[in-house]
């Protein structure tokens, strides 16, 4: 399974964060992916953030199509200008999307206490749950650090499954259904570069051959 990751669609209605424009990709760009995820049963999409573009672009694109995807948001950053609000939420699940949780807000989870960590993998999911209206038990991990101790987190909270790392640089995972890698959407998108992917042309920014994989 390719796992491709979206993150912002469109114009921002918010003040990026230095780095993430990109990320960001144009409405053209994003119906290119679609157009070849469709021809690819052995593909998935996935969001992550909670960007308001989640519900006004991806969405209707997706039902369009017939397609289903995966939604990631920051908790604490729902309802914050150019996110995703209680409402948002409520209509991904309605149209039949998932809601994970994507933690409290970014971070590397070997960076912070246990307090922290409560927060982002505890507080985080809970609220999205209670948002949303339909109980969360699929996680994206921000950042590149993951260890044991937070995998280990998230079996015994009950998730179903896990994305661990995205884009160039990160490491591979390797854990099954359970635990997945992922492959970062950015905004020098174009065609050439996602069929390639599907056929694992393009290795540097295939996570599915780097090296290092962390077993679980």
């Amino acid at each position: 399974m390719v796992n491709f990751t979206v993150h912002g669609i469109g114009r921002p209605q918010r003040a990026l964060d230095p780095g993430e424009d990109e990320r960001w990709i144009t409405v053209e760009q994003f119906e290119t992916l679609l157009d070849v995820v469709a021809r690819c049963p052995e593909s998935r999409l996935t969001f992550d953030d909670g960007n308001i573009s989640d519900v006004e672009v991806a969405l209707p694109k997706l039902v369009q199509r017939g397609l289903r995807g995966e939604f990631f948001p920051l908790a604490g950053r729902v309802g914050s200008r150019g996110f995703v609000d209680r409402a948002g939420l409520r209509e991904l699940v309605a149209a039949g999307m998932d809601v994970g949780s994507h933690g409290w807000d970014r971070f590397g989870a070997r960076r912070f206490e246990e307090r922290v960590l409560r927060r982002e993998l505890d507080a985080a999911p809970r609220l999205l749950g209670e948002l949303s209206g339909r109980a969360v038990c699929r996680y994206s991990l921000s950042g590149r650090r993951v260890d044991r101790r937070v995998l280990g987190r998230l079996r015994a909270a009950g998730a179903t499954r896990v994305y661990a790392g995205s884009g160039p640089g990160s490491s591979g995972v390797r854990g099954g259904e359970w635990l997945q890698n992922r492959v970062e959407v950015r905004h020098d998108l174009d065609r050439e570069w996602a069929e390639g992917v599907l056929v694992g042309r393009y290795g540097h920014r295939w996570p599915g051959r780097l090296t290092g994989l962390l077993t679980f």
